[in-house]
């Protein structure tokens, strides 16, 4: 059965998905062992911490203007394999500086890499700022976004430890970046509960929120997501492996499509979490009864829910349709 129709995603963070090809270059005569022990999360990875830990290797790759494109090449043609249309890649910035770039340096060489490429598949970036950093940080972080938000970088993203830390260093920045008319997503309801996207929403002023699967925990959030049309950013395979749920057949996602919530399916890592979009929604089908139209309904939430312009949308959402249909009831 072929998963091959075009695929929208908006959740995907560059230095979880460095492939083996990338790191040998880097790390050369790396075995394809040694590969999946340093940059795959074992299956039993036991929190969202232990997840986070497992890109630090990754990012020590990415600390020079050659790594820094090469690495968003990378990901760019994982996309193209995958029949992505349409991706925002996330990074911080800020976790790029160790070999002397600039901020500024680090973000245009990613930008150099997206502009360079011509497939098929639409690129923006999303810059992140991290739960543990500084105010001076988050707010060096939303200056970079404003900078650059002309030439490819579409929004701002809070990552990392959403249980330890607060959202007290990171208000000003999203405010600024709100400010300028760009749009926001932050990681909620991940690690804490429904709570915690409650609180995001209401703080930061998000548009989307990353992972959110805890929301299901909290009818009323349900009815407000709906409301303000909030998108989430659902990432199944990461939610296992960090264990937010565990057991595979209490993944709530079919309650979130049973409200029509809007919510589209991502792989957060893809070297991490070892998944592409093909596995995600191969597992949908065989696990939670996904149709064909199940999966081009996620898709049209995820477009609506991009960071680009209405223009831009029109675009991609005629070429989405036109490739989902050869596959209309030949996965029902």
């Amino acid at each position: 059965m072929s998963y091959t129709f075009p695929k929208i995603e908006l959740h995907l963070h560059i230095d979880c998905s460095l492939s083996f090809q990338f790191v040998s270059k880097y790390v050369p005569g790396i075995s394809k062992e040694e590969y999946q022990t340093v940059y795959n999360t074992p299956v039993n990875c036991c929190s969202l911490n232990d997840y986070l830990a497992c890109a630090q290797a990754a990012i020590l790759l990415m600390q020079t203007k050659e790594q820094l494109v090469d690495a968003t090449l990378d990901v760019i043609r994982q996309l193209e394999a995958d029949h992505v249309i349409y991706a925002e890649l996330r990074f911080a910035p800020l976790q790029h500086l160790t070999k002397g770039l600039t901020p500024e340096e680090v973000v245009e060489a990613t930008l150099e890499a997206v502009h360079s490429y011509a497939g098929p598949v639409k690129v923006n970036l999303i810059l992140c700022t991290l739960r543990h950093f500084t105010k001076e940080q988050s707010d060096l972080t939303a200056d970079l976004v404003i900078t650059y938000a002309a030439n490819g970088v579409v929004g701002l993203d809070l990552a990392a430890d959403e249980a330890g830390f607060g959202l007290e260093n990171h208000q000003a920045a999203f405010k600024k970046v709100n400010a300028h008319g760009i749009s926001c997503t932050a990681h909620a309801g991940e690690a804490r509960g429904a709570e915690s996207v409650i609180e995001t929403l209401s703080l930061l002023r998000a548009k989307r929120i990353g992972h959110g699967i805890r929301s299901v925990e909290d009818t009323a959030l349900l009815e407000k997501l709906k409301e303000d049309n909030i998108h989430l950013e659902i990432c199944p395979t990461s939610n296992h492996i960090t264990r937010v749920y565990p057991q595979e057949s209490t993944y709530p996602v079919n309650n979130l499509l049973l409200n029509r919530i809007s919510f589209g399916i991502n792989t957060d890592g893809r070297a991490i979490s070892n998944v592409t979009l093909a596995d995600e929604y191969q597992w949908l089908k065989e696990t939670k009864g996904w149709d064909i139209n199940d999966m081009l309904y996620v898709n049209e939430q995820a477009l609506q829910a991009a960071f680009i312009s209405d223009k831009e949308k029109e675009i991609l959402r005629i070429k989405l349709q036109e490739g989902f249909e050869p596959f209309i009831g030949s996965l029902s």
